[in-house]
């Protein structure tokens, strides 16, 4: 047998022992958290058909998808993002559902890029879905149960960084920018590359104040002073209302009394275009990445036929484990198993060796009933 089939391909991994306790460990802090908040688990397909993440959707690149066909020539692709097929599901059970759904769910999700840096190929996500509602309070709530699910594990050293999609939407309508521009600008403000926003709005001749302002968003951050900053550069009232949605935002974080892990980024423009309105991410010590990005799409459910605002989160439970281990935050895991011995052969031994194992199982402890060869009836 050649060794080769012994590994594994890039990009992917074996998880046991040890660390797959302490995955579940973490799964089941996660989890518990967004159960609390009322949500209810929901599981979809491993794979959809294409269209669920075409181009059109606005989810990830078709070059970065695992494509296969079925045997009736249908595409169809591992998914790379849970979002849409949360909102497929939804459109298809619940379209005449008008009071609000709440969603949670967790599994693998398969991206197919060279460019790893360190990241995996296939990666555990958990996350949640507020659909039909609208309202600032329903922002507030997501953002809070992150914090909350967050804390729950042990982590207290992160930062959520809030932005607003329609803050630059706004300046890149009232400056006149076609979508083509607006999307190339947006991965650039998005990646933090100051230097390649510069040289695309000089390549486009976007004409001045505009240039400048664009250029700012993509280091506009921290606490309200930025807000009010923020609004003061720009009159389209758009970009205003964006404002103001933030700022009632810190003010319900406040009831949550969350606010101390609440800053604000109008430079974060996530690569996902289905975003609309406000939109986070969580980081934190010891991770290059986001631990968990999220936000409103009020109208990626209209794609599937419904007309649904919507917001959410997902958080990746690999980067959480690195991020606990690498702040050395202690994880006390349950109890190990216990080892019961009996002599192999000896149907007394057996005997009373599985009483004992039926007992300690049934008081909820781990127990491996073990034959000792070495002291085997002859």
């Amino acid at each position: 047998m050649s060794k080769k089939l012994l590994h594994t391909p890039e990009g992917v991994r074996d998880i046991y022992g040890q660390e797959y306790e302490r995955k579940l460990y973490v799964e089941g802090k996660l989890h518990s958290v967004i159960k609390s908040y009322g949500y209810e688990d929901i599981q979809t397909p491993t794979f959809e058909f294409f269209d669920v993440f075409s181009k059109e959707i606005g989810t990830t690149p078709s070059k970065e998808l695992y494509k296969f066909f079925d045997k009736e020539g249908n595409t169809l692709v591992l998914r790379p993002d849970f979002t849409p097929s949360i909102a497929r599901c939804a459109a298809k059970y619940f379209m005449e559902e008008q009071v609000p759904i709440r969603f949670s769910y967790m599994g693998n999700t398969f991206t197919n890029t060279s460019n790893l840096q360190g990241k995996l190929k296939e990666v555990t996500q958990m996350g949640a879905e507020l659909i039909n509602d609208t309202s600032v309070e329903a922002d507030a709530e997501i953002i809070s149960l992150v914090i909350e699910a967050l804390k729950n594990t042990g982590l207290d050293r992160f930062q959520v960084s809030i932005g607003e999609v329609e803050y630059f939407k706004g300046i890149c309508e009232e400056a006149g920018l076609d979508e083509e521009t607006e999307l190339d600008l947006r991965a650039c403000i998005s990646g933090k590359n100051y230097f390649a926003a510069q040289e695309l709005l000089n390549e486009r001749n976007v004409a001045e104040p505009y240039r400048s302002i664009l250029l700012q968003v993509a280091d506009m951050f921290g606490n309200m002073t930025s807000l009010s900053d923020a609004k003061a550069l720009v009159q389209n009232q758009r970009s205003l209302d964006a404002i103001e949605r933030l700022e009632k935002l810190y003010e319900v974080l406040k009831l949550y009394g969350v606010e101390e892990y609440v800053s604000f980024d109008l430079g974060i423009l996530s690569k996902y275009n289905y975003y609309t309105g406000v939109i986070f991410k969580a980081y934190t010590y010891g991770v290059g990445d986001a631990i968990v990005k999220g936000g409103r799409y009020n109208n990626l459910l209209k794609q599937f036929g419904k007309e649904a605002p919507a917001v959410g989160f997902v958080m990746v439970i690999d980067d959480i484990l690195e991020a606990l281990s690498r702040q050395k935050v202690e994880i006390k895991l349950p109890a190990g198993k216990v080892t019961i011995t009996y002599k192999a052969g000896d149907a007394a031994s057996y005997k009373e060796n599985l009483t004992e194992a039926k007992k300690l199982r049934g008081d909820g402890l781990s127990v491996a009933l073990v034959p000792d060869t070495n002291n085997a009836q002859k």
